[in-house]
Order: structure tokens, then C-alpha cells, then sequence
């Protein structure tokens, strides 16, 4: 299995603001049962995927099984009702969901003081040279929506009840020279576009084969409006 390490990728928390943001809910009134569900099916393609992030995923993962059962659990005859078991797990959300956005102000006003100049003379030569960053090549979008869009393809693949051994040789390298082929002959597509004819361990090592194209900075992925379609583009800078 193929081994892949995201430093700059996010948390645990940010999944569930993930989901949070995404359905519109209630931060103070979390649905444990349907947010735990949808970790864990998370989850399991992080851990398909074999990333070194799972670890700590696994913890919250632990402690929102253990919220849930603390919610269906009856109390006991005579024995006075607990606290909210959420309320812990919200407070953290609601710390780190106030720490992010002061993050993210910050650095849009890092950015927009970029953009100022003070006046000055400048010869016809001189010319102001911006390097794109790591952080530009993803495009308001997140981990979890590239998750997502490798979700979305593997959901839809047929099912099959016999299961088969079978080695298929195929490596990232491989996948990588195919995406970059993709992407020489056509500007744009979908990630479901790059594997819709693939088995499902090709469409891993392809998805696996994606994250490192987008780090070496050959596409660029962007997102048309919050949760859309995940569009792939060569990178023409």
C-alpha cells in the first residue's frame, strides 16, 4: 500500500466544521449519530488511502462513538441528568472555529497589504515578479473536498460480490505520467473525468498520484461555489 504524508493538510476538527458549514447546522446542536456516520465513512478512505494523518482522526472518531452512546443511553432511575456529552466537543469546535477565522483575517489582510505600494519611482525595466506559493496551487479548496470528489468516484463504481486476487501493476509514478499526459491534451476536467473507467485501486493510486501532481504544481485545482464539483486545470504558469 502507498504511504503518503500531507503536512499541510487539516484536522479532525476541520472535518466536522467541514460537515458543520456544509449542511448549514447548528454548531451548539451537533446531530452526534448523522456526523458520526459521516466521519467514519471519511475515514475509512483516509485509511483506504493510507495517509499518516488517520491517527488522530481515530481519536475523535473514538470520542464521537463514545457521545453517541452517552445520548442513547437512558439515565438511570433516580440518577440526576448529565451535562450535555457534546458540550465538551462543541466548546473545542467553537475555540478553534474563532482561532481559524482570526487566521484567515489575518492573512487576507497580509495579502491586501501586498497589494499596496508606496508611491515612488520606478525605471521601464524593473518589473515585480510574484512567485506562486504551495498554498496557491489549491484554490479555495480543502483536503476534504478532494476526499470527497475521490468519494464520489469510488461510490459509483459497479458493485461486485465475488471478490477477485488479483496484482494489478500499476504505481504512482505511473498515474502521475498519465495525469500529466490528461492534462497535455485537454485544459480542464473532473477527477470522476481522469478515472471513470478505472478499478478501484487504479482510481487510489491515481487519486494518491493527483495529490503529488498538485504539490509539484502542474495543475491547479479550483471549486466553482462551496461543496461544487472539484474542476482540474493545467497549471499554464
Amino acid at each position: 500500500m502507498y504511504n503518503i504524508k500531507l503536512q499541510d493538510f487539516e484536522g479532525p476538527l476541520d472535518l466536522l466544521l467541514f460537515f458543520i458549514k456544509r449542511d448549514e447546522l447548528d454548531i451548539y446542536d451537533i446531530p452526534i449519530a448523522r456526523i458520526t456516520k459521516e466521519f467514519l465513512d471519511y475515514l475509512h478512505y483516509i485509511q483506504q488511502l493510507d495517509l499518516e494523518i488517520a491517527g488522530e482522526f481515530l481519536v475523535v472518531a473514538a470520542e464521537l462513538m463514545q457521545i453517541k452512546v452517552k445520548l442513547l443511553l437512558p439515565p438511570e432511575p433516580g440518577q440526576q441528568e448529565e451535562a450535555d456529552p457534546r458540550a465538551n466537543l462543541v466548546k473545542r469546535l467553537v475555540e478553534y472555529k474563532r482561532f481559524k477565522e482570526v487566521a484567515e483575517a489575518m492573512k487576507r489582510q497580509e495579502e491586501e497589504a501586498w497589494l499596496l505600494h508606496p508611491r515612488g519611482y520606478r525605471t521601464a525595466d524593473e518589473h515585480t515578479i510574484v512567485e506562486e506559493t504551495g498554498e496557491d496551487i489549491v484554490r479555495d479548496v480543502s483536503f476534504f473536498d478532494l476526499i470527497a470528489a475521490f468519494k464520489f468516484s469510488m461510490d459509483r463504481m459497479p458493485r461486485r460480490f465475488v471478490h477477485e486476487i488479483q496484482r494489478i501493476p500499476v504505481t504512482i509514478d505511473q498515474q502521475i505520467e498519465y495525469i500529466r499526459d490528461f492534462f497535455s491534451r485537454r485544459s480542464e476536467g473532473t477527477f470522476f473525468d481522469l478515472c471513470q473507467e478505472f478499478e478501484k485501486i487504479r482510481i487510489v493510486v491515481t487519486f494518491l498520484a493527483l495529490l503529488e501532481v498538485i504539490r509539484s504544481k502542474v495543475v491547479i485545482v479550483r471549486q466553482a461555489g462551496p461543496f461544487g464539483e472539484l474542476s482540474i486545470m493545467r497549471n499554464v504558469n
